[in-house]
């Protein structure tokens, strides 16, 4: 998502499907446009009766079936209602103003997004009575993946001690290029299935897989699926490093959760994904009977609006939440930069990235016998005291010759000795490139002093990238400077687990507010997505023995869907929308060592809400919640009315008539587990409602942290529960103490019993330009 400092598969932006091995062979004419023609929620029970009215509606505005038949690419068909179909633009137009057609838009391509994890969250298998032990580690739960596809020879994905498949499970898997559906699934992978004609259509020619090696059936040539997959539900895989670092047991959140794979994305441009192929995919995932859903999935911005199926996500988990499966989406890797957070329709479970209690400190030694720790993934030949230099500059810019992403090196000067550079641009692809330039002037090591981030880079050939903050970077230049002949040592990175490593958001990692409504509250959720060891593809580039180290929300996505798995297994009654809460109220906001999270940025600041939304994902206290903030299709259609969304799209999109009210209804009483007001000018007064899924008889006492500038009271201030007593509503207010323009202030309402603590986030800004403007 956008520049990352990330492997660009953490770039990618996932996108979500099931069935669709249309014909690969033939070549779209370039006048050939697929366009989605959206009809809301199904109609009929009877997929068959619901294709063929598909059918019949195409051919009254091209003459005929024979000829609809023909330009169908897909029919939407068990979670809601539509087709896919090559369209000239007048027939588009004929079909947009038929009666039940509730949109025509063009088909658009989206962009994938991109060990110790589990013992940071509190899931080691070493200690008895928690979530993991009590779901029997997700046992009889299905997972959908939406991604890349799946290497399926991984022992990540071995069988071995699982029973039977589910019995809900209604999904296949499809044999295809180098996929043997009858040896390739399994117990653990029980669906496999891959959807490329809506991509084809767009990308207008055949797939070139000599350039880019990719397989026309679930099998992953990019490895990112892989990846993730393994994160989510991978089963346990002893004694596995990165050419010797991170050495540990490497398992997904839920082992014994079931996979089934839905490969939308294609290996071109860094990563494909086409919109008609993410609505197909969430179609069948909902008639397969997937229990979760987890895409490492987005958009670019500006956002698409909950309703335009362009972005294909917020449409088709809307009618996946509706049935009951919780759809798990990343932030986007936009960070730290405000309002860059993607996939922020409130029924999308969303994910922030965040580092964990581990590092790779990567000693240098200058020739003055001072050392600096530095962060690498460096396991090569260690180098020994040998030349150092820095690319000096002339003329009026004197330190442009010194920039990682624009080097410039005389080869004499450079041969044989470690380069230090300065990057002001932190992706992946500008550091490997200063990288390369240094290799090939024979240069023998490079030291990048760079926004201080934990989300490694490793260049290629074991060649040392070892980056430095600037603080760092510049003692080591004033050494350079102030030596006739400046020498250096490279150490070999090493592995550092516990206390001393504090986790902090991750710096690439999209922050809120939502720019389509800042009053819903995103992310949702943190969880680790930093230098994660999970399976890969063979292909991949960065693999060891089957294993890679990659970052991003990407990696943080199945981390949060393996939990959802647990949860989902111990509470399989619980909506989508009672899981969020429950992962919301008992995140963590502090460190092991107590102290508030950080998040990395220019500079570190203390994390908020609009960082890693609740906090870290604490999935014990998940499993106990106390209380939840539960929604459902009503909650959902007051935050559709309250965006201005037009009502005949709203009844479709939801399957029953609705006529929003006169008066636009406020964002501020949707059930979130949180309250977030963008422009308070003197007081407003919310209403939330809480249920009890803990003890039948609880007392819970409001605990308010309030927001600086603030007062904040809350009515009634006790709940009391019992068994006729299961939900509550009470009402707080919120008023500004002081008339300032101001940032936002932040703080929170916890309920609280000898049990549980139950919290949720208050953001608030005061404005009082826009009063100040009606006054004059």
């Amino acid at each position: 998502m956008g520049s990352n400092p990330l492997p660009s598969f953490v770039i990618v932006l996932i996108l979500l499907v099931l069935n669709g091995q249309g014909p690969m062979t033939a070549k779209v004419e370039a006048k050939s446009t697929v366009h989605i023609v959206y009809l809301g929620e199904r109609q009929h029970d009877d997929p068959k009766r619901a294709t063929d009215s598909h059918h019949d509606l195409l051919a009254t505005v091209v003459g005929s079936k024979e000829i609809a038949s023909d330009l169908m690419v897909y029919s939407y068909r068990h979670g809601f209602s539509g087709f896919a179909a090559k369209l000239t633009e007048s027939q588009a137009q004929k079909l947009s103003e038929l009666s039940g057609v509730v949109r025509v838009i063009p088909n658009t391509l989206h962009r994938l997004q991109t060990t110790r994890s589990w013992d940071f969250l509190g899931l080691s298998s070493h200690y008895p009575n928690h979530v993991l032990q009590n779901s029997k580690m997700g046992d009889g739960v299905i997972i959908g993946v939406f991604d890349t596809g799946i290497w399926p020879e991984s022992k990540a994905f071995s069988d071995e001690g699982l029973g039977p498949i589910p019995s809900h499970w209604k999904g296949v898997c499809k044999s295809g290029d180098q996929f043997n559906a009858a040896t390739h699934c399994n117990r653990k992978i029980i669906g496999a299935r891959w959807f490329i004609d809506g991509f084809l259509a767009e990308y207008g020619r055949l797939l070139n897989t000599s350039d880019d090696p990719e397989f026309l059936s679930p099998r992953d040539a990019n490895g990112h699926g892989t990846h993730t997959s393994s994160t989510a539900s991978g089963a346990y895989v002893r004694n596995v490093s990165y050419r010797g670092l991170l050495s540990g047991t490497v398992r997904g959140g839920a082992p014994r959760a079931r996979l089934a794979i839905y490969k939308v994305c294609w290996n071109v441009l860094g990563g494909q994904c086409a919109s008609a192929d993410i609505l197909k995919a969430f179609d069948e995932a909902i008639h397969d009977g997937v229990d979760v859903l987890s895409l490492s999935i987005g958009y670019s911005l500006p956002l698409f609006s909950d309703v335009d199926e362009r972005d294909g996500i917020a449409t088709g988990s809307f009618h996946a939440v509706a049935r009951g499966i919780t759809v798990v989406c990343g932030a986007a890797n936009e960070g730290p930069s405000a309002q860059t957070v993607q996939n922020t329709a409130p029924w999308i479970l969303t994910v922030a990235a965040s580092t964990m209690d581990r590092a790779l400190p990567t000693p240098i030694t200058l020739g003055n016998n001072k050392t600096f720790l530095g962060q690498a993934i460096f396991t090569g030949k260690e180098k020994g005291f040998t030349g150092l230099t820095y690319p000096e500059g002339t003329g009026l810019d004197p330190t442009s010759a010194g920039a990682c992403q624009s080097l410039s090196l005389n080869s004499t000067l450079v041969a044989g000795k470690v380069v230090l550079c300065f990057a002001s641009v932190t992706g992946r692809v500008a550091i490997r490139l200063a990288a390369a330039t240094v290799q090939e002037a024979g240069g023998i090591g490079l030291i990048i002093a760079k926004n201080p981030s934990d989300a490694l880079i490793e260049c290629r050939d074991g060649f040392p990238c070892i980056e430095v903050d600037y603080e760092i970077g510049t003692r080591i230049l004033y050494y350079i400077r102030s030596t006739k002949s400046p020498t250096v040592k490279l150490g070999h990175s090493k592995t550092l687990v516990g206390k001393p490593v504090s986790a902090k958001v991750a710096f690439f990692s999209s922050r809120g507010p939502s720019s389509i409504a800042p009053e819903i509250l995103k992310p949702d959720i943190t969880a680790p997505g930093v230098n994660i060891l999970a399976a890969t593809s063979q292909l991949d580039q960065w693999m060891d023995g089957g294993y890679a180290i990659h970052s991003g929300t990407s990696m943080a996505t199945p981390h949060v869907s393996g939990i959802v798995a647990l949860l989902k297994a111990i509470h399989p009654d619980w909506s989508p929308a009672a899981i969020k809460s429950a992962l919301v109220t008992t995140a963590r906001t502090k460190d092991a060592s107590g102290f508030p999270l950080f998040a990395e940025g220019s500079p570190k600041k203390l994390a908020n809400p609009f960082d890693f939304g609740g906090g870290i994902v604490n999935p014990n206290g998940a499993a106990d919640p106390g209380l939840v903030y539960d929604m459902g299709l009503s909650d959902y259609i007051h935050y559709l009315c309250a965006m201005g969304y037009n009502n005949s799209a709203i009844s479709r999109l939801t399957g029953q008539s609705t006529a929003c009210s006169a008066e636009k209804p406020s964002f501020l009483d949707v059930n979130l587990p949180s309250i977030t007001i963008s422009s308070l000018r003197n007081s407003v007064t919310l209403t939330r409602t809480v249920t009890n899924v803990g003890s039948p008889n609880s007392i819970y006492r409001a605990d308010i942290e309030t927001p600086t500038g603030m007062t904040v009271t809350v009515k009634p201030h006790i709940l009391v529960f019992n068994s006729r007593t299961k939900k509550i509503s009470f009402n707080v207010t919120i008023c500004a103490t002081k008339q300032v323009n101001t940032g936002y202030f932040f703080g929170s309402l916890t309920w609280r019993n000898e049990q549980n603590a139950v919290r949720i986030p208050l953001s608030v800004k005061t404005e009082i330009l826009q009063s100040y403007a009606d006054d004059n």
